[in-house]
């Protein structure tokens, strides 16, 4: 968590992420014990995020919970600045025709967000689902959306990667990461190798305007136990195919790029 950078906007900001992180209400105390704040520093901003109905407070269990002003806002969020709402019908035949897990996902600074899921036919237990944020370096629709940024967005990208080992596949370094991305971006596909969850395998292609700005990523997944990689490169023309008509259908829209700084105002 940041404790500084963007004043106190940023602060409940970064309350509001520790909160949602738990994925279930939270007791006061343990929002403490992660917290980067001083016990009435936190107070004051939980108190003042729960007035403005950003956080529900229960009293029966002291517990909070994203608020129903949060929810309306991811809800606006969604629809607005997601790809989810153009591509749901193209999601839904993809995975008709599949029969296995497909995921939507966009780049959100540098991590993967998981913006639409379809389970497979004979679901598999996994890690991603939909709101959730997850590493972009050793997931596959992360990795080919990173490969296909421009140089400059890319080193960028690369600079946030934690290298974190998940499995004894997990890519643990930029330079390997950066040879992984050529491969990727020669391609135009890539694959998660058991990188992020032993046992869980994808294949995933970018979504990319007529510009060849990345909008997103698209992914089929599956197991180890059903398939291997070499049956998942099979599926690449169909999910370059459907890429291709989300992307055509996203023309219109006006996506925010969540790669590209925010411009700083000049103090006076």
């Amino acid at each position: 968590m940041s404790a500084g950078g963007d004043g106190t906007v940023g602060k409940a900001l970064d309350v509001l992420d520790q909160i949602a992180g738990f994925g279930r209400p939270v007791r006061f105390s343990e929002l403490l014990e992660g917290s980067a704040f001083p016990k009435a520093t936190l107070y004051r901003f939980v108190q003042t995020l729960t007035h403005q109905r950003m956080l529900a407070y229960d009293p029966e269990r002291q517990t909070y919970a994203p608020g129903v002003r949060l929810v309306r806002l991811a809800h606006a969020a969604w629809a607005q600045s997601s790809l989810a709402p153009i591509a749901r019908s193209y999601l839904d035949r993809l995975s008709a025709s599949v029969g296995e897990t497909v995921h939507l996902a966009q780049l959100d600074h540098a991590q993967v967000l998981y913006v639409d899921k379809r389970n497979a036919t004979q679901p598999i237990e996994m890690f991603s689902q939909a709101g959730k944020i997850g590493p972009a370096y050793c997931t596959g629709v992360g990795k080919t959306m990173m490969a296909h940024l421009d140089p400059a967005a890319q080193e960028a990208a690369i600079a946030q990667q934690s290298f974190h080992s998940f499995t004894a596949r997990t890519i643990l370094n930029a330079e390997d990461l950066r040879a992984e991305l050529c491969e990727i971006r020669a391609n135009g596909y890539g694959f998660d190798r058991e990188e992020h969850e032993p046992g869980i395998i994808c294949v995933a292609v970018p979504i990319l305007a007529g510009t060849g700005r990345v909008l997103g990523g698209l992914s089929v997944t599956s197991s180890v136990r059903r398939t291997n990689l070499a049956g998942l490169e099979l599926l690449v023309p169909l999910l370059r195919d459907t890429a291709g008509q989300i992307a055509r259908d996203a023309q219109s829209w006006r996506f925010p790029d969540m790669m590209t700084p925010q411009p700083q105002e000049k103090q006076a």
